[in-house]
Protein backbone atom coordinates (compact mmCIF):
# COMPACT_ATOMS: atom_id res chain seq x y z
CA UNK A 1 0.00 0.00 0.00
CA UNK A 2 0.91 3.38 -0.51
CA UNK A 3 0.92 5.29 3.10
CA UNK A 4 1.72 8.42 4.89
CA UNK A 5 3.50 8.16 8.30
CA UNK A 6 2.77 10.30 10.92
CA UNK A 7 4.95 10.71 13.93
CA UNK A 8 7.09 13.27 16.05
CA UNK A 9 9.22 11.39 18.98
CA UNK A 10 12.02 8.86 19.20
CA UNK A 11 8.88 6.20 20.25
CA UNK A 12 8.09 6.39 16.54
CA UNK A 13 11.25 6.04 14.99
CA UNK A 14 11.28 2.07 15.22
CA UNK A 15 7.65 2.07 13.54
CA UNK A 16 9.07 4.45 10.58
CA UNK A 17 12.00 2.10 10.50
CA UNK A 18 9.86 -0.94 10.01
CA UNK A 19 7.18 0.27 7.19
CA UNK A 20 10.28 1.54 5.16
CA UNK A 21 11.86 -2.46 5.39
CA UNK A 22 8.14 -3.54 4.48
CA UNK A 23 6.45 -3.63 1.54
CA UNK A 24 4.71 -1.12 1.91
CA UNK A 25 5.60 2.46 0.29
CA UNK A 26 5.82 5.70 2.20
CA UNK A 27 4.61 8.79 0.12
CA UNK A 28 5.36 11.05 2.93
CA UNK A 29 6.27 11.37 6.63
CA UNK A 30 4.59 13.76 8.41
CA UNK A 31 5.91 15.52 11.59
CA UNK A 32 5.89 18.67 14.06
CA UNK A 33 8.37 21.32 12.96
CA UNK A 34 11.30 22.07 14.37
CA UNK A 35 11.02 23.07 18.28
CA UNK A 36 13.51 24.94 20.35
CA UNK A 37 15.35 21.96 22.70
CA UNK A 38 17.67 22.49 25.97
CA UNK A 39 18.31 25.72 27.73
CA UNK A 40 19.64 27.51 24.46
CA UNK A 41 16.64 26.82 22.83
CA UNK A 42 18.37 25.26 20.11
CA UNK A 43 15.62 24.87 17.48
CA UNK A 44 16.00 21.05 16.66
CA UNK A 45 14.22 18.69 13.84
CA UNK A 46 12.01 15.86 15.29
CA UNK A 47 13.39 12.50 15.45
CA UNK A 48 11.20 11.17 13.02
CA UNK A 49 12.20 13.73 10.43
CA UNK A 50 15.63 13.38 11.28
CA UNK A 51 15.44 9.59 10.38
CA UNK A 52 13.02 10.13 7.42
CA UNK A 53 15.84 12.47 6.29
CA UNK A 54 18.18 10.10 6.50
CA UNK A 55 16.15 7.28 4.76
CA UNK A 56 15.32 9.83 1.57
CA UNK A 57 11.69 10.56 2.54
CA UNK A 58 9.67 13.49 2.02
CA UNK A 59 8.79 15.59 5.07
CA UNK A 60 5.83 17.37 5.92
CA UNK A 61 6.05 19.45 8.76
CA UNK A 62 2.66 21.10 10.44
CA UNK A 63 1.69 22.14 13.95
CA UNK A 64 -2.04 21.44 12.98
CA UNK A 65 -4.28 19.71 10.67
CA UNK A 66 -5.73 21.98 8.91
CA UNK A 67 -4.60 24.19 5.74
CA UNK A 68 -2.30 23.77 3.60
CA UNK A 69 -1.20 20.63 5.07
CA UNK A 70 -4.99 18.92 4.34
CA UNK A 71 -4.09 19.76 0.25
CA UNK A 72 -0.72 18.64 0.41
CA UNK A 73 -2.13 15.11 2.14
CA UNK A 74 -4.68 14.65 -0.44
CA UNK A 75 -1.83 15.24 -3.59
CA UNK A 76 -0.31 12.04 -2.40
CA UNK A 77 -3.13 10.02 -3.00
CA UNK A 78 -2.57 7.09 -0.33
CA UNK A 79 -4.37 4.38 0.90
CA UNK A 80 -3.91 4.47 4.56
CA UNK A 81 -1.45 6.87 7.52
CA UNK A 82 -0.10 5.21 10.28
CA UNK A 83 0.02 7.35 13.51
CA UNK A 84 2.38 6.81 16.29
CA UNK A 85 2.67 9.67 18.92
CA UNK A 86 2.70 12.60 15.83
CA UNK A 87 1.02 15.12 18.54
CA UNK A 88 -1.96 16.92 16.85
CA UNK A 89 -5.16 15.82 16.55
CA UNK A 90 -6.94 14.83 13.19
CA UNK A 91 -10.13 16.08 12.17
CA UNK A 92 -12.84 15.15 10.10
CA UNK A 93 -10.70 17.03 6.79
CA UNK A 94 -7.29 15.22 7.94
CA UNK A 95 -9.29 11.93 8.03
CA UNK A 96 -10.77 11.97 4.24
CA UNK A 97 -7.03 12.60 2.86
CA UNK A 98 -6.67 8.77 2.79
CA UNK A 99 -8.50 5.85 1.29
CA UNK A 100 -8.72 3.34 4.38
CA UNK A 101 -8.19 5.79 7.06
CA UNK A 102 -5.67 6.86 9.58
CA UNK A 103 -4.31 4.25 12.23
CA UNK A 104 -2.33 4.72 15.31
CA UNK A 105 -0.36 2.69 17.63
CA UNK A 106 -0.89 3.41 21.05
CA UNK A 107 1.01 2.00 24.28
CA UNK A 108 -1.86 0.68 26.16
CA UNK A 109 -4.54 -2.05 26.05
CA UNK A 110 -7.54 0.21 25.00
CA UNK A 111 -10.06 1.62 26.45
CA UNK A 112 -7.53 1.36 29.51
CA UNK A 113 -5.47 4.68 29.60
CA UNK A 114 -6.56 6.71 26.67
CA UNK A 115 -4.66 9.74 25.74
CA UNK A 116 -0.83 11.49 25.93
CA UNK A 117 0.81 9.55 28.57
CA UNK A 118 -0.41 5.37 28.70
CA UNK A 119 3.38 3.92 29.93
CA UNK A 120 3.53 7.01 32.34
CA UNK A 121 0.21 6.63 34.07
CA UNK A 122 0.39 2.42 33.58
CA UNK A 123 3.92 2.55 36.10
CA UNK A 124 2.60 5.23 38.74
CA UNK A 125 -0.43 2.94 39.23
CA UNK A 126 1.94 -0.27 39.88
CA UNK A 127 0.38 -2.25 36.81
CA UNK A 128 2.96 -4.99 35.98
CA UNK A 129 1.43 -5.72 33.10
CA UNK A 130 0.02 -3.47 30.06
CA UNK A 131 0.27 -3.73 25.88
CA UNK A 132 -0.30 -2.38 22.44
CA UNK A 133 -3.06 -1.48 20.71
CA UNK A 134 -3.84 -0.58 16.72
CA UNK A 135 -6.75 0.99 16.15
CA UNK A 136 -8.79 2.93 13.64
CA UNK A 137 -8.55 7.06 14.41
CA UNK A 138 -12.38 8.31 14.77
CA UNK A 139 -12.94 11.70 16.03
CA UNK A 140 -12.92 10.52 19.65
CA UNK A 141 -9.83 10.38 21.90
CA UNK A 142 -8.29 7.37 20.81
CA UNK A 143 -11.80 5.77 21.13
CA UNK A 144 -11.77 3.77 17.59
CA UNK A 145 -12.14 0.20 16.66
CA UNK A 146 -9.50 -2.14 17.41
CA UNK A 147 -7.42 -3.98 14.62
CA UNK A 148 -5.05 -5.89 16.82
CA UNK A 149 -3.63 -5.89 20.44
CA UNK A 150 -0.81 -7.21 22.40
CA UNK A 151 -0.59 -7.70 26.28
CA UNK A 152 2.83 -7.22 27.35
CA UNK A 153 5.32 -7.04 30.43
CA UNK A 154 5.46 -3.73 32.71
CA UNK A 155 8.52 -4.76 34.41
CA UNK A 156 11.01 -1.92 33.00
CA UNK A 157 13.01 0.44 35.52
CA UNK A 158 11.73 3.90 33.88
CA UNK A 159 9.75 4.73 31.54
CA UNK A 160 12.35 5.50 28.91
CA UNK A 161 12.73 1.96 28.48
CA UNK A 162 9.26 0.91 28.63
CA UNK A 163 8.85 2.80 25.77
CA UNK A 164 11.87 1.98 23.97
CA UNK A 165 10.32 -2.04 24.25
CA UNK A 166 6.39 -1.08 23.49
CA UNK A 167 7.83 1.04 20.37
CA UNK A 168 9.95 -1.82 18.88
CA UNK A 169 6.94 -4.41 19.62
CA UNK A 170 3.90 -1.99 18.23
CA UNK A 171 5.93 -1.60 15.54
CA UNK A 172 5.52 -4.91 14.58
CA UNK A 173 1.57 -5.04 15.22
CA UNK A 174 1.44 -1.45 13.18
CA UNK A 175 3.06 -2.86 9.99
CA UNK A 176 0.77 -6.52 10.41
CA UNK A 177 -1.98 -4.48 10.76
CA UNK A 178 -0.92 -2.77 7.36
CA UNK A 179 -0.55 -5.98 5.72
CA UNK A 180 -3.93 -7.03 6.98
CA UNK A 181 -5.50 -4.16 5.56
CA UNK A 182 -3.85 -4.54 2.22
CA UNK A 183 -5.05 -8.00 1.87
CA UNK A 184 -8.56 -7.06 3.41
CA UNK A 185 -8.50 -9.63 6.21
CA UNK A 186 -8.21 -6.73 8.79
CA UNK A 187 -10.89 -7.53 11.29
CA UNK A 188 -12.02 -3.74 13.60
CA UNK A 189 -13.63 -4.94 16.93
CA UNK A 190 -15.04 -1.91 19.23
CA UNK A 191 -13.56 -1.29 22.22
CA UNK A 192 -15.12 -2.96 25.32
CA UNK A 193 -14.67 -2.84 29.28
CA UNK A 194 -13.33 0.09 31.13
CA UNK A 195 -11.71 3.05 30.16
CA UNK A 196 -9.81 5.19 31.95
CA UNK A 197 -7.46 8.36 31.23
CA UNK A 198 -3.86 9.11 30.50
CA UNK A 199 -3.19 13.06 30.99
CA UNK A 200 0.11 14.50 29.77
CA UNK A 201 2.40 14.34 32.90
CA UNK A 202 3.22 17.44 34.62
CA UNK A 203 6.19 18.26 36.91
CA UNK A 204 3.34 18.36 39.82
CA UNK A 205 2.58 14.54 39.09
CA UNK A 206 6.42 13.92 39.47
CA UNK A 207 6.67 15.08 43.20
CA UNK A 208 7.31 11.98 45.28
CA UNK A 209 5.12 12.05 48.71
CA UNK A 210 8.22 10.37 51.13
CA UNK A 211 5.01 9.25 53.75
CA UNK A 212 3.20 6.92 50.92
CA UNK A 213 4.38 3.36 50.88
CA UNK A 214 7.22 2.55 49.53
CA UNK A 215 6.55 1.19 46.41
CA UNK A 216 4.00 3.84 45.65
CA UNK A 217 7.06 5.79 45.71
CA UNK A 218 8.84 3.79 43.15
CA UNK A 219 5.91 3.28 41.04
CA UNK A 220 5.64 7.18 40.97
CA UNK A 221 9.39 7.57 40.41
CA UNK A 222 9.39 5.14 37.54
CA UNK A 223 6.12 6.41 36.03
CA UNK A 224 8.21 10.28 35.68
CA UNK A 225 11.68 8.98 35.34
CA UNK A 226 13.74 10.32 32.63
CA UNK A 227 11.50 13.06 32.18
CA UNK A 228 10.26 15.10 34.35
CA UNK A 229 11.88 13.66 36.97
CA UNK A 230 10.67 12.15 40.57
CA UNK A 231 11.69 15.06 42.79
CA UNK A 232 11.20 15.96 46.87
CA UNK A 233 12.35 18.96 48.24
CA UNK A 234 15.34 19.68 50.34
CA UNK A 235 15.63 22.87 52.28
CA UNK A 236 12.86 24.23 49.86
CA UNK A 237 14.49 23.29 47.04
CA UNK A 238 13.43 21.34 44.21
CA UNK A 239 15.83 17.92 44.21
CA UNK A 240 15.65 14.78 41.59
CA UNK A 241 16.21 11.24 42.46
CA UNK A 242 16.52 8.38 40.43
CA UNK A 243 17.03 4.83 40.63
CA UNK A 244 14.54 3.72 43.50
CA UNK A 245 14.67 0.26 44.35
CA UNK A 246 12.82 -1.59 46.87
CA UNK A 247 15.07 -1.92 49.99
CA UNK A 248 12.98 -4.46 52.63
CA UNK A 249 16.57 -5.88 54.15
CA UNK A 250 17.77 -2.26 55.08
CA UNK A 251 18.08 -3.01 58.79
CA UNK A 252 18.47 1.11 59.92
CA UNK A 253 16.23 3.55 61.86
CA UNK A 254 15.46 6.81 60.67
CA UNK A 255 11.98 8.92 59.82
CA UNK A 256 10.50 9.52 56.29
CA UNK A 257 12.21 11.95 54.30
CA UNK A 258 15.83 10.70 55.49
CA UNK A 259 18.42 10.12 53.26
CA UNK A 260 21.56 8.11 54.54
CA UNK A 261 24.03 5.34 53.69
CA UNK A 262 23.07 1.74 54.76
CA UNK A 263 26.37 -0.70 54.43
CA UNK A 264 27.65 2.02 51.78
CA UNK A 265 23.96 1.78 49.58
CA UNK A 266 21.94 5.25 50.04
CA UNK A 267 18.54 4.53 51.47
CA UNK A 268 15.39 6.43 51.80
CA UNK A 269 13.14 6.04 54.53
CA UNK A 270 9.25 6.13 53.24
CA UNK A 271 5.92 5.57 54.99
CA UNK A 272 6.24 2.49 55.45
CA UNK A 273 10.06 1.05 54.97
CA UNK A 274 13.02 2.16 53.19
CA UNK A 275 13.76 2.31 49.47
CA UNK A 276 17.24 2.79 47.56
CA UNK A 277 18.02 5.63 45.83
CA UNK A 278 20.94 5.14 42.86
CA UNK A 279 21.69 9.37 41.86
CA UNK A 280 20.40 12.41 43.10
CA UNK A 281 20.33 15.84 41.39
CA UNK A 282 20.24 18.84 43.84
CA UNK A 283 18.87 22.18 42.72
CA UNK A 284 20.86 23.86 40.33
CA UNK A 285 23.64 20.85 40.28
CA UNK A 286 24.40 18.02 37.74
CA UNK A 287 23.02 14.66 38.17
CA UNK A 288 25.28 12.22 40.46
CA UNK A 289 25.79 9.50 42.30
CA UNK A 290 23.71 9.46 45.77
CA UNK A 291 26.60 7.51 47.59
CA UNK A 292 29.24 10.18 46.26
CA UNK A 293 26.36 12.87 47.80
CA UNK A 294 26.32 11.49 50.75
CA UNK A 295 29.88 11.54 51.45
CA UNK A 296 30.07 14.84 51.01
CA UNK A 297 27.08 15.67 52.97
CA UNK A 298 26.39 13.18 55.78
CA UNK A 299 22.81 12.34 56.82
CA UNK A 300 19.84 14.18 55.10
CA UNK A 301 16.34 14.81 55.42
CA UNK A 302 13.83 16.27 52.77
CA UNK A 303 11.28 18.08 53.49
CA UNK A 304 7.72 16.16 54.05
CA UNK A 305 4.54 17.17 51.37
CA UNK A 306 1.91 14.97 51.40
CA UNK A 307 0.51 17.03 48.12
CA UNK A 308 1.70 16.60 44.24
CA UNK A 309 1.68 20.11 44.06
CA UNK A 310 4.57 22.11 41.90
Amino acid sequence: MDIVFAGTPDAAVPALEAFAESEHRIRAVLTRPDAPIGRRRVLTPSPVKTRAVELGLDVIEAERLCGEVITRLREKEVDAVAVVAYGAIAGPAALSTSRLGWFNLHFSLLPAYRGAAPVQRALIDGLDRSGVSVFRIDEGMDTGPVLRRLELPLDHADVAAALDDYAHRGAEELVAAFDELAAGTAKETPQTGQASDADKITVADAHLDLTAPAEAVIDRARGTSPSPGPWVELDGKRTKLFGLTPAPDAAVSGEAGQLRSWNGTPVLRCGDGWVRVAEIQPFGKPRMAAADYLRGHGDIRFDLRTDQGA
